[in-house]
């Protein structure tokens, strides 16, 4: 479905000259053009926060449909407005399906006293967003349909119970339901579930499995406080991971300083012009911070940048059929928690590619509480506890884990030494020193 979309988009870029960018109603970006221009002013602030974020705020979302564009059957022309972040006026398709607005397709204006693009061609670029339309409105309606039999799946308990929400949802799915799929969970999630997920089967919100975050001492928090979004998302093959890698990714938030090189390659995403946190004209102060990922109805509590509720997405091997379902979740949800305790596995994490937290996930739905490790794991020990595991990873070998450390060979034995004192474990023997790996990774989980 995802391709669909940058299909159209394409070609409405094609027909007007100029970069388009798609957004569904939630103002969330699906799909974008190519852009090679380096007009400075084509990345004014609105644009610029909202490739970053992927994400208005309802009062830049109330400014933009004050122009009306969520009640318009035609192209709509917004003007620059400086005060306001939007440096170049853009034009708005609004995107449509019996009479009910879907999404918008946007796109830069040229500079006042050029012409711009020929009714003929609006026209004919009102036809493609009305295609869009059919899109948008099937996928929102199959996702809002199919929640509730998703999330009982998702919920149900083990035997009879889990295979009859099976069966509900093979059959509320009809033939797509012996197609290919991916289990997707990020955590964590507030409100409710975005209105519609490019390229989702069916999408919910359920309840989070796991206690705490990293760093809370064993057993602070309740075990699954929280919400994580479940996406069911199609797929066309198992060799073709990346158009759902990419709808993953969006539905995170972003920060500024990683996505910086992102925003800089997709510059031509086009002019997402009401998706970034720019002031009403004739407002005081600076912009305003852009919303997570569910706006106003739902999201992600803050950006992937660290702090203690860092939103990570964990995608499950694809499966055939519904009956690997329950089992895939898992696997997202381990491959989630694994992205939190690992972020060279993240923000997105594959359960194929999170190696021992494949294991210890499963093993560790609650925060570890071993007698062996509880005083290394302790605050004033951090230091200790980094280069246990640092030595672990490299397989005992002193030499390479006093390299990756960047601290002199016999200071990494006084280190630990001073880790057996605190243990009570044998560093030589193997069973204390996986005992002792395990604790360290399981901490990390979320």
């Amino acid at each position: 479905m995802k391709g669909d979309y940058q299909d159209l988009v394409d070609e409405i870029s094609a027909l007007l000259g100029a970069p388009a960018t798609l957004e569904n109603r939630d103002f969330r970006l699906i799909a974008f053009g190519a852009h090679d221009s380096d007009d400075d002013l084509a990345m004014d602030p609105v644009r610029t926060r909202s490739i970053l974020t992927r994400q208005s705020t309802a009062a830049v979302r109330s400014w933009f449909e004050g122009f009306g564009i969520a009640r318009a059957t035609g192209p709509v022309r917004i003007p620059a407005a400086p005060d306001a972040g939007v440096f170049r006026g853009r034009i708005c398709l609004p995107v449509r399906f019996r009479g009910i607005v879907q999404g918008y397709v946007w796109l830069l204006d040229q500079e006042p006293g050029t012409p711009g693009p020929d009714p003929a061609a609006l026209a004919a670029a009102m036809e493609v967003a009305q295609r869009i339309g059919v899109l948008l409105a099937e996928e929102a309606k199959a996702g809002a349909d199919l929640s509730r039999e998703f999330q009982a799946v998702l919920t149900a308990g083990r035997g009879w119970p889990q295979d009859m929400a099976v069966a509900a949802l093979r059959a509320a799915l009809g033939p797509g339901g012996d197609g290919l799929h991916a289990a997707v969970c990020v955590a964590p999630w507030t409100g409710d579930a975005p209105a519609s997920v490019p390229g989702a089967a069916a999408v919910c919100v359920v309840p989070r499995r796991g206690g705490g975050e990293p760093g809370d001492a064993p057993g602070a928090g309740p075990a699954g406080a929280g919400l994580a979004l479940a996406v069911l998302l199609r797929l066309r093959s198992t060799d073709a991971l990346a158009p759902a890698l990419t709808a993953v990714a969006r539905l995170l938030p972003r920060t500024a300083e990683p996505a910086a090189a992102t925003a800089a390659n997709a510059a031509g995403a086009g002019p997402a012009v009401s998706r970034a946190g720019a002031r009403a004209p004739g407002a005081a102060g600076a912009a305003a911070p852009a919303a997570g990922p569910g706006g106003s109805a739902g999201g992600a509590p803050t950006g992937p940048s660290g702090g203690r509720h860092r939103v990570t997405a964990g995608v499950a091997d694809p499966v055939r059929g519904l009956a690997e379902l329950p089992a895939a979740w898992e696997q997202a949800v381990a491959a989630a928690r694994a992205a939190v305790a690992e972020p060279r596995l993240g923000p997105v994490a594959q359960w194929s590619q999170i190696g021992p937290y494949r294991l210890l996930a499963s093993l560790a739905a609650d925060p570890v509480d071993d007698p062996a490790a509880r005083t290394l794991l302790a605050p004033a020990h951090r230091e200790l506890a980094r280069t246990a595991e640092v030595f672990l990873d490299c397989a005992g070998q002193a030499g390479r884990a006093a390299a990756a450390l960047g601290i002199h060979r016999q200071t990494l034995y006084y280190r630990l030494g001073r880790v057996e004192q605190l243990t009570g474990l044998d560093l030589d023997a193997g069973e204390d020193r996986l005992l002792l790996h395990m604790a360290l990774k399981a901490s990390r989980l979320a």
